[in-house]
């Protein structure tokens, strides 16, 4: 499952887009947005999303339930 920002939450502080190992995050209309097809919940590179990690406001950055696990290659 990929990531997303909850864009009601997101203040657009623009914390989590330099965080981001696939360059998954980007701004749109003031605020950001995950690309899901980019996503890959930061496996292979940290032990925990660093969008999550990154976020000020709790709860911005959650699971996507909509898009299957990321399955390393």
């Amino acid at each position: 499952m990929a990531y997303k920002i909850v864009a009601s939450q997101c203040t657009g502080c623009s914390a989590c887009e330099p965080e981001c190992p696939n360059q998954a995050i980007f701004e749109k209309n003031g605020v950001f947005v995950i690309d899901p097809k980019k996503c890959t919940e930061c496996i292979g590179y940290f032990d925990d999303a660093q969008c999550v990690a990154a976020c000020p406001v709790d709860k911005t950055c959650i699971i996507d339930t909509g898009y299957p696990r990321y399955q390393a290659a």
